[in-house]
């Protein structure tokens, strides 16, 4: 992969220890994906909204759909006879089913997020400490009972000199793992070293999904272009991924909370009322 502030990140989704396991990277770690508050609250682990969400569902709708739903604030810019398909429309869940999703991300007393040692390398442990964007293990986390994710390397000059062993490995030989996500850097799009990680998951016969990063960083116009460019290529190029791309912003939250439904989705631990894809 490439280098670790651009470009793509590998994360794995499937099972560990007969759980499912998903693997996400992000520029901001994988963090973003949970909340984990400084004192845990006990609460029933029946449906609740999230405070934070709560606080998204009472924004004016056009914002609403910005921060859930970015990629179909970004289509809106698209005239509607030359709107190419960004199959936005294969995964598409309910407010409910997100918030209900968002639930599941949250850690609280009765439900823990904890960090895991690399299920490869027993010292592959997870480096608290570590600075952003310079992940050198397969980390795991365990979401409660449901599922783990894996924090792998990216491609380039700061990957570890074991990367080959500890990650493709991982990878082609992991018999439980559900999903595999690739981050793309928004501002830069894919770049030759990127396909790297996409021909490597199309020559592995893994299904994986495309995420798009720092959406916070470009212009509309920008980001549209790179958008429609990716998705050109999805459609055009690959066989093994998943059609509908998703956009994510460590800093606004954009996206983040649909991320979260299409991983709780995937798993098995929530049914989208709405969604085409299964």
């Amino acid at each position: 992969m490439r280098s670790p502030d651009r470009g793509v990140r590998r994360l794995a989704a499937g099972g560990y220890w007969r759980r499912k396991m998903v693997g996400l990277r992000f520029r901001c770690g994988i963090g973003g994906l949970f909340k984990v508050p400084a004192t845990q609250q006990r609460r029933s682990r029946a449906y609740s909204v999230s405070q934070d969400f709560a606080e998204v569902l009472r924004k004016p709708k056009r914002q609403l759909t910005k921060l859930v739903f970015p990629l179909q604030e970004l289509e809106r810019q698209l005239a509607p006879d030359t709107r190419p398909s960004l199959h936005l429309k294969l995964f598409e869940p309910s407010l409910e089913d997100i918030a209900r999703a968002d639930d599941l991300f949250t850690a609280t007393d009765r439900h823990r997020i904890e960090y895991l040692s690399s299920a490869v390398r027993l010292e592959h442990a997870p480096d608290l400490l570590r600075p952003e964007g310079h992940t050198k293990k397969m980390n795991f986390f365990k979401v409660g009972k449901y599922f783990t994710m894996v924090d792998m390397p990216g491609y380039g000059y700061r990957a570890p000199e074991d990367f080959v062993d500890m990650v493709e490995t991982y990878l082609k030989e992991r018999r439980n793992l559900m999903r595999t996500f690739l981050l793309v850097d928004s501002a830069v799009g894919i770049q030759k070293t990127d396909n790297i990680a996409i021909e490597m998951c199309e020559e592995f016969a893994l299904p994986y999904v495309i995420v798009l990063t720092k959406i916070d960083k470009s212009s509309k116009g920008r980001l549209l272009k790179q958008v429609l460019q990716i998705q050109k290529f999805v459609d055009s190029q690959t066989q093994g991924c998943f059609p509908q791309l998703f956009a994510v912003s460590a800093v606004t939250y954009s996206g983040i909370h649909l991320l979260r439904c299409f991983i709780a989705h995937i798993t098995g631990n929530l049914k989208a009322n709405d969604s085409q894809f299964s």
